[in-house]
Order: structure tokens, then sequence, then C-alpha cells
């Protein structure tokens, strides 16, 4: 296992940087709308974890990606450009303080981030005889 004690908690370190960065633009400003941004990136992997399995069978040689895993990778897109762009917007109609969209994009892609470094970190490698 490549990834040890000093990787978790390097992550574990990011990943409250960007919950803390999300928390405080919404309780500095007092308008809690930026806390949907924290759901959204939390959110984002789960349709390529759901959908990364679907696909080639065990026997087949071929590791092209099917329509599901296509489908996993842009509903994962779709999520992470709303997590961007939602703040953007909030801001933009004047329903958020622009400092407030800041350090909310920053915690957003913080979180979203380290949830992708985490998740490659501890990938396991499949074995043919495990």
């Amino acid at each position: 296992m490549a990834a040890g004690l000093k990787t978790v908690i390097l992550l574990s370190f990011v990943l409250a940087v960007g919950f803390l960065l999300i928390i405080l633009s919404c309780a500095l400003w007092h308008n809690w709308l930026p806390l949907l941004v924290a759901i959204t990136f939390v959110i984002a992997p789960l349709p390529n974890a759901l959908f990364s399995h679907c696909g080639a069978d065990d026997f087949s040689g071929s590791y092209e990606s099917t329509g599901a895993v296509d489908l996993g990778r842009f509903l994962t897109s779709l999520i992470v450009v709303t997590g961007f762009a939602f703040p953007i917007i909030l801001a933009h109609s004047g329903v958020i303080n622009t400092s407030a969209c800041v350090m909310s994009i920053m915690g957003g892609g913080l979180v979203y981030g380290t949830i992708l470094a985490y998740s490659q970190a501890f990938k396991q490698d499949e074995s043919e005889f495990d």
C-alpha cells in the first residue's frame, strides 16, 4: 500500500480547510446558501463511482469505455460545473457577497480535490488471483 498515514493526515487537513472556508463563507455574511456548494461537491464523485463498474466484462480484452461509463463522467462533470457556477450566479444576482462567492468556490475546490486525491491514493489494483 503506497499511501500511508502521512497521506491520510494531509488529506484530512485539506478537507478540513475546505469545509472551513465554506462554513466561513456562510457564517461571516449570515447567509447559508453557499453551504449548498459543499453538498454539491460531496455528491459530485458519486456518478463516476457508480457507473465505473458498468461496462466491459472480465473476458473481453478491450478497455473501451461504454455508454454507462460516459454517462457517469457526464453527470460528474455536470455536478462539478454546477458547484462552481452556483456561487457565481448567487453573487451576480446579489444574494451573497462576492467574498463569500470566492471563499465558497475555493472551499468547494479543496473538498472535491481532496475526494479525488483520496480515491486515487487508495485505489486498489485489481488482481486476477487475489
